[in-house]
């Protein structure tokens, strides 16, 4: 990280083996970037491993690739954040779409002092089930009640990343929520807050349609057998990093 430079923001896409879905992040990114003509911004994909074309379609795009051999998404975010050069960090996940109101009102709550980081609203692409659309209710009101951040788009000075030491490694899942708890302590001491905003990010629901009910139940109920489950790999592995059907591993 080498905040000083002329540039001004840089967005941070952790990625595994997203050939598919990683074109229209950036596509949405750079329109989104384009629209905030008074700073300069950068975007960078932390390569986590892949084995398809996803490093070669982010240079495509002219995005900077960090590559990151350990698969873990915590990680893969420590690593793109170590590349960046803006003095505002936003990590958005590879399947995701942000628009430019989202990006501007993100840039204008970092710019105004007074704020840490911060997180946004989320809405899922296609159609839920009411047990998912329940769910997510339900996160929402918990995101916007204890300011925890979805780990799709979390955003934070670069001064609060360092200070912080970024994402905890030691965990497999649920890192944005820590990591959001970590920011909203280290701005109490300055007198800046953290706040979940309402402007919404359109996140992928591949990850809900690739299980049945039951299958999601069946691994929630395996995670509960560890006594820090979101800390072990094999505990997570298979809901947030394996596709089903191809059997591969996805970010």
């Amino acid at each position: 990280m080498n905040p000083g430079t002329n540039i001004d923001y840089s967005i941070i896409i952790p990625a595994y083996n997203e050939e598919d879905y990683l074109p229209h992040t950036l596509e949405s990114i750079i329109k989104s970037m384009k629209a905030i003509r008074r700073l300069t911004g950068e975007i960078i994909v932390s390569d986590n491993n892949s084995t398809d074309r996803t490093a070669a379609i982010a240079e495509g795009y002219g995005a900077r690739v960090a590559f990151e051999g350990h698969q873990q998404i915590s990680k893969a975010r420590n690593t793109g954040a170590k590349k960046a050069l803006g003095r505002y960090l936003i990590f958005v996940d590879s399947d995701t779409l942000i628009s430019p109101a989202l990006l501007k009102k993100t840039l204008n709550t970092l710019a105004s002092g007074r704020y840490s980081g911060g997180g946004a609203s989320v809405e899922f692409d296609g159609h839920l089930p009411i047990l998912v659309k329940c769910g997510l209710k339900a996160w929402l009101i918990l995101s916007k009640t204890f300011k925890w951040a979805c780990g799709a788009y979390i955003f934070c000075t670069s001064e609060a990343f360092m200070d912080t030491g970024g994402f905890d490694e030691r965990y497999y899942a649920s890192e944005e929520i820590h990591f959001s708890i970590a920011l909203r302590r280290w701005g109490r001491k300055y007198g800046k807050r953290f706040i979940i905003l309402e402007e919404p990010i359109i996140s992928s629901s591949r990850k809900i349609k690739w299980y049945t009910i039951k299958e999601h139940l069946i691994m929630f109920l395996h995670m509960l057998r560890y006594l820090k489950p979101l800390q072990n790999r094999n505990a997570c592995y298979k809901m947030w990093y394996q596709h089903p059907k191809k059997n591969q591993d996805h970010r």
